[in-house]
C-alpha cells in the first residue's frame, strides 16, 4: 500500500460505516473530511480539493446520483468518485457511470480495496493534471482553473470559471439555474441573485475579448437557465 497520504472526502449518513472507514484511512495517515448529506458534501467538495471522493447513492436529502453531477460540474478540479453502494445491478452501476462516477464499489465492502481504489483513481487523476477541455472557441486547463478565448486569457474570477466549466461541459445542452445554484453554494446560495450577477460579469469578460458575438454565445433560456450557443445571440441575463 502506498504511503503517499490522499487527500478523502467520504460522504455516508450511516455513521457506524462512516466510522470504520474514517477509522481505517485515518489509519493509514490520510486526511478525511465526512459528509452525512448530499448537501454538504457539495459545499465540501466545490471548496475544497480532494483527491478522491467516496460517494453513498442513499442520502437523507438529495439523491446520490444529483450529488455525483453537482460536484464533477462545481468541484475546483476534476475529482474522481468512488460510489459506495448496496445496489448492484448492471442498471444501477450504468446509471452512475453515466452521471460522473468514476469507480463502484459495492456493500459489504472490503476496506482494504476501497483504500486500493483510492489509490489507483488518485494515480490516475495525476496523469491528467494538465487536462483540457475545448469546446467550439473556449479551452478550459480544468486543474489550473484557468481559460482561454480563440486561445486569449479570459480573465475569470473562480466563480465565474466554474459556470464556464459547467456550461462547456453541458453543451449543447442547457444548464438550469438550479443546478448552477447547487454547484457553487450547495445548500446555502447567497440571498442576493449573485448568480446573476457573475453571468453577466462573464459575458462581459467575452465581450472584452470577442465583442458582441462573443457575449452572444452565453445565452438565457427564459424560466430554465443558460447554455452556450456559438452561432446565436444572447438574450438579456
Amino acid at each position: 500500500m502506498s504511503k503517499a497520504p490522499l487527500s478523502i472526502l467520504l460522504v455516508e449518513d450511516h455513521l457506524a460505516i462512516a466510522r470504520q472507514v474514517l477509522d481505517f484511512l485515518d489509519g493509514l495517515g490520510w486526511q478525511t473530511d465526512h459528509a452525512g448529506t448530499g448537501a454538504l458534501a457539495v459545499q465540501l467538495a466545490t471548496r475544497n480539493a480532494y483527491e478522491v471522493v467516496l460517494l453513498d447513492l442513499n442520502l437523507p436529502d438529495i439523491d446520490g446520483l444529483q450529488v455525483c453531477r453537482a460536484i464533477k460540474a462545481g468541484a475546483p478540479s476534476n475529482v474522481p468518485v468512488l460510489m459506495l453502494t448496496a445496489r448492484d445491478s448492471y442498471e444501477d452501476k450504468a446509471r452512475g457511470f453515466r452521471d460522473g462516477a468514476d469507480d463502484y464499489l459495492t456493500k459489504p465492502f472490503d476496506l482494504r480495496e476501497v483504500a486500493l481504489r483510492c489509490e489507483a483513481l488518485a494515480r490516475r487523476r495525476q496523469l491528467h493534471v494538465h487536462q483540457e477541455m475545448r469546446v467550439g472557441p473556449f479551452t478550459l486547463q480544468t486543474r489550473a482553473g484557468c481559460a482561454l478565448y480563440r486561445d486569449a486569457p479570459l480573465p475569470l474570477t473562480q466563480t465565474g470559471f466554474k459556470i464556464l466549466l459547467l456550461l462547456c461541459r453541458e453543451h449543447p445542452h442547457a444548464v438550469s439555474r438550479s443546478a448552477l445554484l447547487q454547484a457553487l453554494w450547495g445548500s446555502q446560495p447567497p440571498h442576493s441573485d449573485a448568480l446573476k450577477s457573475h453571468i453577466y460579469a462573464l459575458r462581459k469578460q467575452l465581450e472584452l475579448l470577442g465583442g458582441s458575438g462573443a457575449a452572444g454565445m452565453l445565452v438565457t433560456i427564459p424560466q430554465l437557465g443558460y447554455r452556450l450557443a456559438f452561432d446565436a445571440a444572447a438574450s438579456d441575463g
